[in-house]
């Protein structure tokens, strides 16, 4: 079952897909398995009305897609169940899963529509150099995605195994292409204060995006300093893999308190990685980790 995981204060660049992936995976992985909890709880504390999860915290997210700096930021979350709707943010994305989940152990499947905002390098950058190419406009996607979820797998009834493909494009004209994103996830509790979880993904994107985000025009080589670069075709840009856990203060993950932390890294892959964005000022092994505090009611 799929919690709402949606941040809110997208005003700058760096308070972007990272940092929201982070504190949602860290701060809201109990969500995912409220209903397993629930299965070990009284029957009148069921889940299956509305719920909500409000949060607030910190994390150390690199400048812009391949800096080699980080920057600390601030963070808020929402997330829950309305009318029977599941959704979640996954970075500045929102999905919404129209399929209804089978309750205990078993096999489910996810799909819907996603909608979002791409606020890389939209706002201030610390170096020089990438900041003289210019602010980027933000990216406006749509798309959708399918999946697959597993309930009691390894550990126990209550761990869960999950695999979705996401495609999103550009709308607005911004990078004029799309990105397919792979990922799997694992979580479970280790008792009802506790819970930690794995994940991993990967971006496939279009010309349009490496175009926008890691080409190097000669116009821009002369005002930045960087060699001419150029992406002609589509490949795989990155992939990430994540650790996280939270802890309940309230002493359930179902209700009250909680603390929530993670790290993730990123690792950019061939031409992107090659970039001179990347590869002369940057880096390509990309770190952040972070922590917060939820409250689920």
């Amino acid at each position: 079952m799929s919690p709402v995981r949606w941040a809110a204060n997208l005003h700058t660049e760096r308070f972007n897909f990272v940092l929201i992936r982070l504190f949602c995976a860290a701060g809201l992985a109990a969500a995912t398995l409220h209903p397993a909890l629930a299965q070990t709880a009284d029957p009148a504390d069921s889940l299956a009305g509305d719920r909500v999860t409000v949060g607030i915290g910190a994390a150390s997210v690199p400048d812009y897609e391949g800096a080699d700096t980080n920057n600390w930021n601030p963070a808020a979350l929402v997330n829950g169940k309305v009318s029977g709707i599941d959704f979640w943010s996954r970075g500045t994305q929102l999905y919404v899963d129209l399929v209804p989940d089978a309750p205990g152990p078993g096999t489910n499947f996810s799909a819907g529509p996603i909608a979002g905002v791409r606020l890389n390098r939209t706002g201030d950058i610390d170096n020089p150099q990438v900041a003289a190419l210019g602010k980027l406009d933000t990216a406006y996607e749509l798309g959708g995605f399918v999946g697959i979820s597993r309930t009691g797998v390894i550990t126990s009834d209550y761990d869960t195994l999950s695999a979705r493909v996401a495609v999103v494009a550009d709308v607005a004209g911004a990078y004029d292409s799309y990105v397919v994103t792979p990922q799997i996830s694992y979580t479970t509790p280790l008792s009802r204060q506790t819970l930690v979880g794995l994940s991993a993904s990967a971006d496939y994107v279009g010309k349009g995006y490496g175009r926008t985000y890691f080409s190097v025009t000669p116009e821009g080589s002369v005002v930045s300093g960087l060699r001419t670069y150029d992406i002609s075709d589509s490949g795989f840009k990155s992939a990430s893999f994540g650790l996280y856990g939270i802890q309940s203060i309230s002493g359930d993950l179902l209700h009250g308190f909680g603390i929530g932390g993670g790290v993730f890294y990123t690792r950019m892959l061939g031409k992107y990685k090659d970039s001179p964005i990347v590869s002369d000022v940057g880096d390509a092994d990309q770190f952040t980790v972070g922590a917060g505090l939820t409250y689920t009611f």
